[in-house]
């Protein structure tokens, strides 16, 4: 079992979780993630690894509560309370080198996964250029540490409530015309990663991301999370989760993302009712 040492909430319906992990805690890598299992007949989920602390054994997770297992572990999981599973680290750490220049970006709950990356490539001796963003100043978590980290930091919301109205591929695409580049990095919304990836293009600029597909074992055996990679079949979980973002069908990925819409929005009706009392 794993014990929950803190829970913080970030936003709306946005939970920062820290959890007793010592042996993810000791191999943790920046890039890589932990499937979770709440209990004994809840489903498995992945989340990506946002912190962690070798010393105090504890490993950080930021979840948006989107679905069924989310919503209860935002509603129903406080500190004290232990998860029954975590197994990880997970996947491919991120190919971290002295580059030069580059850039992370990171887009709503992708914010958690960027930052250990950022800090990584910093440590590495980069230049790292932040640029983050949000729907609305409500959804932005952690610009504190993403302050300290990056040489700049660039914050944009869609609604205009807090830094540059508008995406973050606005602010992507100005650095990108004003300086030379040697990498950019990219975690959020498969969308968002998409139009990411095409700004780099313009410039030429190699950009790496991170899918976030549909996962269930996160070993490779289960071939949820495939997806295409330079035409062929990869699976996120163990050839990833990051790739080169030019060589992704982004299009195929985001039709699979939407495989289990209706099933996922009938499950989380289902558990509301029961929470709510109305069933």
């Amino acid at each position: 079992m794993y014990r929950i040492v803190r829970k913080k909430e970030l936003g709306p319906n946005l939970v920062e979780l820290e959890v007793e992990a010592p042996l993810v805690a000791v191999k943790a890598q920046p890039g890589q993630f932990v499937i979770v299992r709440l209990h004994e007949k809840g489903e498995r989920i992945p989340l990506t690894l946002a912190d962690w602390d070798a010393q105090r054994g504890t490993i950080t997770l930021v979840a948006q509560m989107l679905g069924k297992t989310t919503y209860q572990l935002g509603l129903e999981y406080g500190e004290g309370d232990c998860l029954q599973d975590v197994v990880g680290p997970l996947g491919n750490p991120s190919e971290i080198e002295l580059y030069g220049t580059v850039v992370v970006v990171g887009g709503g709950v992708g914010i958690a996964p960027i930052y250990p990356i950022a800090r990584a490539l910093r440590e590495a001796g980069n230049t790292v250029i932040g640029v983050v963003g949000a729907r609305t100043k409500a959804l932005l978590f952690w610009l504190d540490r993403m302050e300290q980290i990056c040489h700049e930091l660039h914050v944009t919301t869609d609604d205009g409530s807090h830094g540059r109205k508008g995406v973050v591929t606005e602010p992507l695409r100005a650095i990108l015309a004003a300086r030379k580049v040697a990498r950019v990095w990219a975690i959020g919304p498969a969308i968002m990663m998409k139009f990411a990836t095409q700004t780099a293009q313009e410039f030429a600029v190699p950009i790496i991301v991170s899918l976030n597909t549909i996962m269930v074992d996160g070993t490779g055996m289960c071939g949820g999370c495939r997806v295409e990679v330079q035409g062929q079949a990869r699976f996120a979980c163990v050839d990833g989760p990051e790739f080169d973002g030019t060589q992704v069908h982004w299009d195929l990925l985001l039709a699979r993302l939407g495989a289990y819409k209706e099933e996922e929005r009938c499950a989380l009706e289902q558990y509301l009712a029961v929470k709510e009392g109305r069933r």
